[in-house]
């Protein structure tokens, strides 16, 4: 009878480890869900967010030459696709004028452009730190940070800088 007992155990041994086998030689493995290209430029977007606002406030800083000619020259690369290019010449302005928030904003933009979201989104919220904190400057570092959000797939964070975005306006005084 002991002996019958061993053998009953067998077969069911032999069952199960086949069993726990199939899984190692599936022939469909499964691959990670990959984030979608958005099927807009985002860019575009965040410029937008920029010219829609029609706010009394729109800082316009006094420029040194070189960082002037460096900006046109990053802008004339961008046009043209050379996005690492215009990197480096916003890089080169950004050491010459540091706490220059709309020059972080266009490096920002270029970040987006060479798909460092991460990036992006810093430089954004360092542009809204040292900037006017409305006006159109203030649009586009928020509505950078609504696209970035937004690549990450947090929902609940884009609609809240969607928020931060309708408060960079400032509204002017109503003439009659």
């Amino acid at each position: 009878m002991h002996m019958y007992r061993r053998f009953t155990f067998l077969p069911l041994l032999l069952a199960l480890s086949l069993l726990a086998g199939c899984g190692m030689f599936a022939t469909n493995p499964q691959t990670p869900a990959r984030a979608t290209a958005p099927t807009y430029d985002l860019v575009a977007a965040i410029r937008a967010a920029g010219d829609r606002e029609k706010s009394v406030i729109d800082v316009h800083p006094l420029r040194e030459p070189g960082v002037t000619s460096l900006q046109d020259a990053a802008q004339q690369d961008e046009q043209t696709g050379k996005y690492a290019d215009a990197a480096s010449k916003l890089d080169q302005a950004i050491r010459l004028s540091p706490n220059s928030p709309d020059l972080l904003q266009e490096r920002a933009e270029i970040a987006v452009r060479l798909r460092d979201f991460g990036a992006a989104e810093k430089l954004a919220h360092q542009s809204w730190s040292l900037g006017p904190k409305l006006g159109p400057l203030c649009a586009r570092n928020w509505q950078t940070v609504v696209e970035m959000r937004l690549q990450a797939r947090d929902v609940t964070a884009a609609q809240t800088a969607r928020k931060w975005v309708q408060q960079c306006h400032k509204p002017g005084v109503s003439r009659y």
